[in-house]
């Protein structure tokens, strides 16, 4: 313990001049106004249910103070701790467990069996696949791609072993009823595959093309469902296609979403004033608080924040642009394809474009689970940052060691 806290302050010390600020500053901002947006999304219901009006409060700072000492020891941590097999391995082993666990033992949360509880703590094991997939593939996507440049030649079985892997992970979470976290980690996997093989842009274009596909197909058949099915996901898909004519069932939350984003216009009408809120708008501190904050302060939020977001995808895709060293591209490329889709998801799910999926909205919506994967996604973008700054710096030194001044 002694050693640990001696090599902090001097680890810190050595990388802080590499901290990448166009990451910390929007990741810090995000995390702060989730924590406001938390409490006013949560505090007037709680009051009603006799509960804590700073319950929800408290619980996201500290989640948001754990997410930051999470971030900060990713960030000092060796590169070569995330492509340590055993941990890629151990972590592969007990997401299989947990999901094999939530399929069939899984209590059901909202329709779906994604949690598991130990006492009033819960774990989201899908949350941390998506950090698992992006570490993985890039790890054995990367050293295929090294071997193929050295004129090895790679098997079949060594192609398809890591698809096979993670797409398993992926459907065992679509069997959990979680539409929107196996859809997001799919489209992580994809991209990954596709830019480790052809350029990103391909990889993009594909990617949102499939998505579009995907979404046309299910309004066509959301539209020929029977809106008094009982099936959970059927639900969600009826309640998309038909909100007013279930406004009291399937639809009851799009509905309210539409309400929440009429009333609040394009300034709002004012932090905490939410009628939505009040019970209106289900999982309103969750899933749709970004229909709070559309509510309260108005279109123009809603564009800063998706703006504020935007600088750290902008910045993944950049760091993955100009880095030498396959595996850094495609963990940003992953890390931006997360973020991107999540977001994507959340706010057309509010917003009706598609069906809602029950997917939050990165660093704004409450969740410790998704705050710690998240906050570890970060630290691994700025650890890969740093270690870009650190290059040049390496290469001056040998410049003015072997005399080229």
């Amino acid at each position: 313990m002694q050693s640990i806290i001696n090599w902090l302050p001097q680890k810190l010390k050595r990388r802080l001049p590499d901290l990448d600020l166009w990451v910390v500053f929007p990741y810090v901002l995000l995390s702060i106004f989730g924590i406001i947006m938390v409490y006013s999304a949560s505090a007037d219901y709680y009051i009603q249910n006799g509960i804590s009006a700073k319950s929800y409060l408290l619980k996201q700072a500290v989640w948001v103070a754990v997410g930051f000492v999470i971030t900060l020891l990713v960030f000092l941590m060796n590169k070569k701790v995330f492509r340590n097999k055993k941990i890629l391995m151990f972590a592969f082993v007990a997401l299989f467990l947990a999901s094999v666990y939530l399929i069939f033992f899984g209590p059901n949360t909202n329709g779906a069996t994604g949690w598991i509880y130990i006492g009033s703590f819960g774990i989201q094991p899908a949350e941390y696949l998506k950090l698992f997939i992006i570490l993985y593939l890039a790890n054995i996507l990367s050293l295929h791609q090294h071997r193929m440049e050295l004129g090895d030649e790679i098997s079949a079985k060594t192609t398809w072993s890591p698809a096979v892997i993670v797409f398993g992970l992926i459907v065992l979470n679509f069997l959990e009823h979680d539409l929107g976290g196996s859809t997001i980690n799919a489209a992580i996997a994809i991209v990954l595959f596709l830019a480790a093989g052809k350029n990103y842009r391909q990889s993009v274009a594909i990617i949102f093309a499939g998505l579009a596909v995907f979404f046309g197909l299910l309004t066509t058949v959301a539209s020929k469902i029977d809106v008094n099915t009982s099936n959970y996901m059927l639900q969600r898909l009826v309640g998309f296609a038909h909100p007013f004519e279930l406004s009291k069932g399937a639809g009851n939350q799009l509905v309210n979403s539409y309400y929440a984003l009429g009333n609040g216009g394009i300034f709002g009408v004012g932090l905490g004033n939410s009628i939505q809120k009040k019970g209106y708008l289900p999982e309103a501190n969750t899933d749709f608080i970004m229909s709070v904050v559309a509510e309260e302060l108005g279109l123009i939020m809603v564009v800063i924040i998706i703006s504020v977001l935007f600088v750290i995808i902008f910045r993944a895709i950049i760091l993955g642009t100009k880095s030498n060293r396959m595996y850094d591209t495609l963990i940003c490329y992953g890390i931006a394809t997360y973020l991107v889709v999540q977001t994507f998801f959340n706010v057309g799910g509010i917003t009706g474009l598609i069906p809602i999926t029950g997917v939050t909205f990165p660093f704004i919506s409450y969740g410790g689970s998704s705050m710690i994967v998240l906050s570890a996604t970060i630290g691994v973008l700025l650890n890969i940052s740093a270690s870009q700054k650190k290059k040049p710096k390496n290469r001056a030194k040998g410049s003015k060691i072997n005399g080229d001044n």
